[in-house]
C-alpha cells in the first residue's frame, strides 16, 4: 500500500499518461503564455523541459504504452525527472510501470520491445523494488537460453530478431546494460557488446563513419547521388552510444573501441550540421529534405553536449554546435510547450508536415536538455569529484557512499556524473552520504556541487527515520527502506498493562520501500498486514533480534529498559541516534552502563550498534549479541572457523505471515556462539571506555528480497565481506 500523498500522485499522473481527453476544455480560452526561452542558464533550461514535458503528458500519445515511440519518452522524463524539482515527472514514470505491470513490450527479440525496460531498470536503481525489473529479467534470460544466430539481411524473415536495423542499437543494449549494473549478470552484458558489434559490422560504413540504416540502403543513392543516411536512425545510434557508455565501466576492455566510434560519428556529423544549428531528414542531402527536424538533431545535441561534459569532445569545437543546436530546437518549441517539426515514424528520410510531433521527439529533446543544463550549470562552478570504487567480485548496489565536502561547498548535492542525475544525499557533519551501484571492480565518478548552482532539486525519497514513540509508553522506532525495529523504553515498565523490562530489539517486517513507522504508530494496529507489512515478532524479555547481554559465570546479565534518547540524524538516507541504559549487575555486583549509537542506512536490513560499556572493577566484558529462537524447525548457521564474525537464524513459518530472518556481524570476529536460554548468541570482548562494534538486521520471507533460508543467510554472510571490503572513495 502506498502513501496516500503518493497514491494520488501515481494516480493523477496515470490519468495523464493514459488516453484521456486534456483536462482543459478545447473551447476555455488559452492564457497567452511566452515563448519559451533558449538561453542557456540552468533556470531556463531546465524551465523549458518542463514547459515540453508538462504538454506531453497532458496530450498523451496514442501509442501503446509499451512501445517504443514511448519509451523514448519516458527516457527524457526519467531524465528530466532527475534534475527538477517536482514529483511529478517519476510519478509518472511509476504509473506507467504499474499500468504496464512492468512488462517488455509484446514481441519477444524485436529490439523496439526492449527499450520499456530502460526506464523499469532506472526506476529501479532509484527505488529498488524487486517487481520493476522481474519481468525483464526473465525475458532476457529466455532470450540467452534460446539465442537468435540468423542473418541481419532485412528481406530476410526473421531478422528482426536480432539488431538488424540502426533503430535497435538505441532499443535494445541500454536495456540490457542497465539490467547487467543492476545484478551483475554477465551475460546480460557480454551479450550487448557482441551483439552490438554483430550490427556495427554490418552496418556501420566505416569510411562515411555513418550507419546505413539497414541492409536495403547498401546500394541505395540519394538525388544528389550521396549514400541514404538517415538523420534520425544516426542519432539512435549516437544516442545509444551515450547511454551504453554511461554503464560500461571505464576499465572494461570494449570500452575504448565504443568511445572510438562515438568520436568518429561526431566528428562526421559535427560537419553535418546546418547553418540553422539543426540536422536534416537525410545527413547527406540536405537540399533534397530541407525541412527542420527536431527528434534527429536533438540525439546529436545530446551526444554531443554528454561528450562535451565527460571530456570526450574538444568543447572548443563541439560546445557551440550544441549551443547552435539547443537555440534551434526551442525555437521549435511553441508557447504552449508542443515540440514541433518532428519528423513522423518511417524506415526513411521524407518531406513532412512543420507542425508535426511525436513523443519519441520530446524524449529526444528531454535528453538533449538534460545535458545543456549540465553544461550550463558547470560553466560557473568547478565541482568537487568523488570517485568510488568497488574492490570486491560482486555488485555493491543501493549502499551509500561516504565523502568529506570540499571547501566552500555550501549546501552540497551530488550529481551522477555518467548520467546528470542529481542523486539523493544527506550532509551529516562534513561529510555527505549518497547512494552508489558498482558493478565488480568497478569506479564511478559523481561531482558535489553547490545547490544554489542548479535551478531546483530533486525531492529525496525518505528510506531512514528514527524517533522516539512518547505515545506509545516509550518505544524508540527505526526504520530502513528494507525493515524496521523497536526498542522499549521507561514507561512501559511501570504500565499496569504490560510493566515490561526488556532491552530486547523487536522486529517489524515491511514489503514496501517508504516508511510505516509513524503510520503504523498513527493507526494504533500494527498486527495484521494491510499491505505494507507488520508485527508478529514478539519479543518479550528475550534478546530478540540484535540484544546484547553481558556474559559471566554462564550466565545472561541483561540491561533495563533504555533510559534516555538522543537523535543525531533523521534520513533521508541515514537514520542515526544513542540509547543511554543504566547501571546493571553484570555478575559478581560489577555495575555496568553503556551507550548505544545506532544507524541505519538507506538500502540495508542491517543497523549498525557502536556501544561504550562504563564498569566498575577492571578487565573487559564478555558481550552476547542473541537471537531469540523459536519453538519448530528453524534454520541456523554461523561464520564460526571463518573469523567472520556472523550467524544468521530463519526462524519457522508463523502461519500465513511468512518467516523472519535475523542476522548479527561482529566486524573484528565472533570469540564463540553459543545457544542460552534459547537464545544464539554470538560473542565478542568489549573493553570498558572502547568502542564495542556489531550489526544486527532482519529480513522477511514476504518482502520480495529473500525467499527462503539461504537466501538470508547469503545476505549475512555477503555482508560480513562487505565490511572488510569497504567502498573506496577518493575525491579531488
Amino acid at each position: 500500500m502506498t502513501s496516500p500523498h503518493l497514491r494520488i500522485a501515481v494516480l493523477a499522473a496515470v490519468a495523464a499518461m493514459c488516453y484521456t481527453v486534456p483536462a482543459i476544455a478545447a473551447d476555455m480560452p488559452a492564457v497567452q503564455a511566452a515563448a519559451p526561452s533558449a538561453a542557456i542558464n540552468p533556470k531556463a533550461v531546465l524551465s523549458t523541459m518542463e514547459r515540453v514535458a508538462d504538454w506531453q503528458l497532458a496530450n498523451p500519445s496514442k501509442h501503446r504504452p509499451d512501445d517504443w515511440t514511448q519509451a523514448v519518452g519516458y527516457n527524457g522524463i526519467m531524465a528530466l525527472a532527475n534534475i527538477s524539482g517536482s514529483s511529478k515527472y517519476r510519478d509518472a514514470m511509476i504509473a506507467m510501470g504499474e499500468k504496464n505491470n512492468w512488462n517488455l513490450g509484446p514481441n519477444h527479440y524485436h529490439a523496439d520491445d526492449h527499450i520499456v525496460g530502460q526506464t523499469y531498470a532506472e526506476l529501479y536503481l532509484q527505488t529498488h523494488d524487486p517487481k520493476m525489473i522481474a519481468p525483464m529479467r526473465a525475458s532476457f534470460d529466455d532470450i540467452l537460453a534460446n539465442r537468435r544466430s540468423g542473418t541481419l539481411e532485412f528481406t530476410v524473415k526473421g531478422n528482426q530478431d536480432r539488431w538488424s536495423w540502426c533503430d535497435a542499437l538505441y532499443m535494445a543494449p541500454p536495456a540490457w546494460l542497465r539490467l547487467w549494473a543492476i545484478t551483475g549478470d554477465q551475460r546480460y552484458l557480454d551479450f550487448a557488446i557482441s551483439e552490438w558489434w554483430v550490427t556495427s559490422d554490418y552496418l556501420y560504413d566505416k569510411e562515411e563513419h555513418l550507419y546505413f540504416r539497414d541492409s536495403n540502403y547498401f546500394d541505395k543513392r540519394e538525388a544528389n547521388g550521396k549514400k541514404v543516411y538517415w538523420g534520425r536512425g544516426n542519432g539512435w545510434v549516437m544516442g545509444g552510444l551515450v547511454r551504453v557508455l554511461q554503464y560500461l565501466p571505464e576499465n572494461h576492455p570494449e570500452r575504448p573501441r565504443f568511445v572510438q566510434q562515438y568520436k568518429e560519428m561526431a566528428a562526421k556529423l559535427l560537419t553535418l550540421q546546418q547553418p540553422d544549428g539543426l540536422w536534416r531528414a537525410s545527413l547527406l542531402d540536405p537540399a533534397t529534405y530541407p525541412m527542420k527536424e527536431s527528434s534527429g538533431s536533438a540525439l546529436y545535441a545530446y551526444a554531443f553536449a554528454w561528450g562535451v561534459n565527460q571530456g570526450l569532445l574538444d568543447a572548443k569545437a563541439y560546445k557551440p554546435a550544441v549551443q547552435k543546436a539547443w537555440t534551434a530546437l526551442v525555437a521549435n518549441v511553441q508557447a504552449d510547450g508542443k515540440l514541433t517539426h518532428v519528423q513522423p515514424i518511417g524506415l526513411a528520410p521524407k518531406v513532412f508536415d512543420d507542425n508535426l510531433t511525436e513523443v519519441y521527439g520530446v524524449g529526444g529533446f528531454l535528453l538533449a536538455g538534460s545535458e545543456v543544463y549540465r553544461m550550463a550549470v558547470l560553466e560557473h562552478t568547478k565541482p568537487q569529484t568523488v570517485s568510488v570504487a568497488n574492490p570486491t567480485s560482486g555488485v555493491r548496489g543501493d549502499e551509500l557512499a561516504e565523502a568529506t565536502i570540499g571547501k566552500g561547498i555550501s549546501k552540497p548535492v551530488v550529481m551522477d556524473a555518467a548520467t546528470s542525475a542529481i542523486v539523493s544525499s544527506q550532509v551529516i557533519g562534513k561529510q555527505i552520504v549518497f547512494p552508489v551501484n558498482l558493478a565488480a571492480g568497478e569506479t564511478r565518478r559523481y561531482l558535489v556541487l553547490p545547490a544554489d548552482h542548479l535551478a531546483a532539486v530533486p525531492p529525496a525519497d525518505v528510506k531512514t527515520h528514527a524517533r522516539f514513540v512518547p505515545e506509545r509508553l516509550d518505544d524508540f522506532a527505526w526504520e530502513s527502506d528494507r525493515t524496521a525495529h523497536r526498542v522499549y523504553g521507561p514507561a512501559i515498565v511501570n504500565d499496569p498493562k504490560e510493566h515490561l523490562i526488556s532491552s530486547g530489539v523487536d522486529v517489524w517486517v515491511k514489503k514496501v520501500r517508504t516508511p510505516v513507522v509513524d503510520k503504523w504508530y498513527k493507526r494504533g494496529e500494527y498486527h495484521h498486514d494491510v499491505g505494507e507489512g507488520l508485527d508478529f515478532y514478539d519479543v518479550g524479555q528475550s534478546r530478540g533480534c540484535g540484544g546484547t547481554t553481558i556474559l559471566a559465570n554462564g550466565k545472561l546479565h541483561n540491561s533495563s529498559n533504555f533510559k534516555t534518547w538522543k537523535v543525531l540524524a533523521d534520513g533521508p538516507l541515514r537514520a542515526i541516534f544513542e540509547l543511554a541504559y543504566g547501571d546493571w549487575d553484570a555478575g559478581n555486583g560489577r555495575m555496568v552502563s553503556e551507550v548505544k549509537r545506532y544507524s541505519i542506512d538507506a538500502g540495508s536490513n542491517m543497523t549498525r550498534v557502536e556501544t561504550r560499556f562504563k564498569a566498575s572493577g577492571k578487565g573487559p566484558l564478555t558481550v552476547g549479541v542473541g537471537m531469540v529462537q523459536r519453538d519448530g524447525d528453524g534454520h541456523y548457521v554461523n561464520g564460526a572457523g571463518s573469523a567472520e564474525g556472523w550467524a544468521a537464524y530463519w526462524q519457522p513459518p508463523h502461519g500465513d505471515d511468512g518467516s523472519i530472518g535475523c542476522g548479527v556481524v561482529l566486524p573484528v570476529g565472533a570469540s564463540g556462539y553459543e545457544l542460552i536460554d534459547k537464545q544464539q548468541f554470538t560473542l565478542g570482548t568489549a573493553q570498558p571506555g572502547q568502542p564495542f562494534v556489531y550489526y544486527f538486521g532482519a529480513g522477511w520471507s514476504k518482502s520480495g528480497d529473500f525467499a527462503d533460508a539461504a537466501a538470508w543467510d547469503a545476505y549475512v554472510r555477503n555482508y560480513a565481506q562487505k565490511l572488510k571490503a569497504p567502498l573506496k572513495v577518493s575525491t579531488q
